[in-house]
């Protein structure tokens, strides 16, 4: 990481599965983020998370990521809640109550699925003990109402203490197969890329081109690809990977998923 802390001034890099697990941070993209910092380089935390950046910092704080790691983090849910705001405002909440944050400060109302006019997904109810195939009722409930879903998450799988949990990106993909319509925040799409680059803009205080960014994330759907489908180079880290070990293995498969990828390396963490 040092090698391309020199080539990459500007990072956009993942966070859960690459700068902690859902319990505690891994100390080598800690020490790798501080190190790119203080030789000048600037880390952006683009998150599919549903929490608003602030949120993000927040949690970041409780799990013991240290604040000079970063300098700021892009997340789906500051996207999302742009789209929200692009409804008439009367909007049903599918996901945990620990996403309400989402709402916060606009000028929408959550209300039960038969007064909503959108849906605002943010997970499941109870991703430590449900799947996407308990919410086929709900979901085609929504359908028949002709409800578009915004998803503030595009990720369908985390991994949590050793444990594959499902997203809302998951929710999404089968709302979608009903032919319900669904509109997307975070990674691999265009606008959570674009309000990074601003956002690194005005840290570096000038314009930052697409060849001084490198991304880090270890989705391949999201992170890598969306890294691709922006001109960005990356590096993928094999946090979701089955073959943890096998890092040839690793890259072959994630080249041969997203062949448009410009992959720098493949790596079991992020080493100095």
């Amino acid at each position: 990481m040092r090698d391309l802390s020199n080539l990459y001034p500007v990072w956009f890099c993942d966070i859960w599965g690459v700068v902690h697990d859902g319990h505690a941070p891994f100390a080598p993209t800690v020490d790798s983020l501080q190190r790119h910092r203080r030789a000048g380089g600037c880390v952006i935390l683009v998150s599919n998370s549903p929490r608003s950046t602030i949120g993000v910092s927040k949690q970041l704080d409780e799990l013991g990521v240290p604040r000079d790691a970063y300098d700021t983090a892009v997340t789906s849910g500051d996207v999302t809640r742009d789209l929200m705001q692009q409804t008439d405002g009367k909007l049903f909440h599918l996901g945990p109550a620990r996403d309400l944050s989402i709402f916060d400060g606009l000028h929408v109302t959550r209300v039960e699925l038969p007064d909503a006019s959108a849906v605002i997904c943010t997970g499941l109810f109870h991703d430590d003990r449900e799947t996407p195939k308990d919410y086929v009722a709900l979901l085609s409930d929504m359908h028949a109402r002709g409800l578009t879903m915004i998803c503030a998450n595009p990720d369908k799988v985390v991994r949590k203490a050793g444990r594959l949990l499902y997203c809302a990106g998951a929710l999404a993909d089968v709302y979608a197969a009903m032919g319900g319509e669904v509109r997307m925040a975070g990674k691999p799409y265009a606008p959570i890329y674009d309000l990074a680059r601003r956002r690194a803009a005005t840290i570096r205080d000038h314009d930052v081109p697409l060849s001084s960014i490198l991304a880090i994330g270890d989705g391949p759907e999201t992170d890598i690809k969306g890294a691709a489908e922006q001109g960005i180079a990356a590096v993928f880290m094999t946090g979701l990977h089955e073959d943890h070990d096998d890092l040839e293995k690793a890259d072959a498969a994630i080249r041969a998923h997203v062949p448009k990828a410009n992959i720098i390396r493949t790596v079991a963490s992020l080493d100095w």
